[in-house]
């Protein structure tokens, strides 16, 4: 990575609790920017602030957490915000058919909805200043569909949909919107997921009970990493590319993946794609 004068730029990460987040949030840090760490959990933003960071609160489910933890960042930075990187997210399992309304609307109060509401508030600060950078944590999810992941799936489509907007709507006022679109990369996103599925899902009066019996052991499973997967730091080099650079790419793609499905999404009929789509959930929930 090319050196950068950051002279202590400030970003604002959500999601900082582990995984993508809390490695962006170290990088950046040691690189010179001046992190403002979040997390959901009051236990989590102690952790942060004990490893040396300003850290500040922030619910994405609660539109007075989001305002308290925008003032209270505003307060530490001095009242402008050159980025946001929108990171916290949760992927909510389960057959499309089995999703109540509540849990769809969960699923979208965090992953968008929150998301969304943030980026709002911020924007004018950085319309003010002339300049700023958003960096949306999207999904390979957000590019194709797997099945048993509709609600995520949903809420990324829609994310990058939103991101495609805003994008548009902030040419020409010095704030760079881009799209980080990971695969599978190390983090507890699979325990948080089997946490949620148990929570919502009621596999035993499910058409689809086989099929979770099956995924249940999949998210609890542990070893080796599914194949392609790569370190959290994958993403960094990312998220670095996408504030250091004078002209940010609209869309960032990590892993194999990513790179492998952006391009048959493109080169496959429909009814092709979903051969290959099936193929894939058959054989991870074997």
């Amino acid at each position: 990575m090319a050196a950068y004068e950051t002279n202590g730029k400030s970003i604002l990460i959500s999601g900082c609790s582990s995984g993508i987040g809390l490695c962006v949030a170290r990088g950046l840090r040691q690189r010179g920017y001046q992190v403002i760490a979040s997390a959901r959990r009051e236990a989590d933003v102690e952790k942060l602030r004990q490893e040396g960071f300003s850290a500040v609160q922030l619910d994405l489910d609660d539109t007075d957490a989001i305002r308290r933890a925008v003032n209270e960042t505003l307060a530490i930075t001095g009242g402008e915000l050159f980025a946001l990187f929108n990171n916290g997210a949760y992927g909510q399992p389960g057959a499309v058919e089995d999703l109540s309304r509540d849990t769809l609307r969960a699923q979208f109060e965090t992953n968008l909805f929150g998301t969304v509401e943030l980026t709002n508030q911020l924007i004018p600060v950085m319309r003010k200043q002339g300049f700023g950078r958003i960096i949306q944590n999207s999904s390979l999810l957000g590019i194709v569909s797997l099945p048993y992941r509709g609600a995520y799936n949903a809420s990324k489509y829609a994310l990058e949909g939103i991101t495609d907007t805003l994008r548009l709507e902030l040419h020409g006022t010095g704030i760079h919107v881009s799209l980080i679109e990971p695969g599978p990369v190390q983090s507890r996103f699979r325990a948080n997921a089997f946490a949620m599925y148990k929570k919502h899902i009621d596999a035993t009066h499910s058409a689809h009970r086989d099929t979770y019996r099956r995924m249940e052991r999949r998210l609890q499973k542990v070893g080796p990493a599914a194949p392609f997967t790569l370190p959290p730091e994958a993403v960094l080099k990312k998220v670095i590319h996408a504030l250091e650079s004078p002209r940010p790419r609209p869309r960032y793609y990590v892993t194999v993946p990513t790179w492998l499905f952006g391009i048959l999404r493109r080169l496959l009929s429909t009814r092709m794609l979903d051969r290959v789509l099936r193929a894939i959930s058959r054989g991870e929930n074997k």
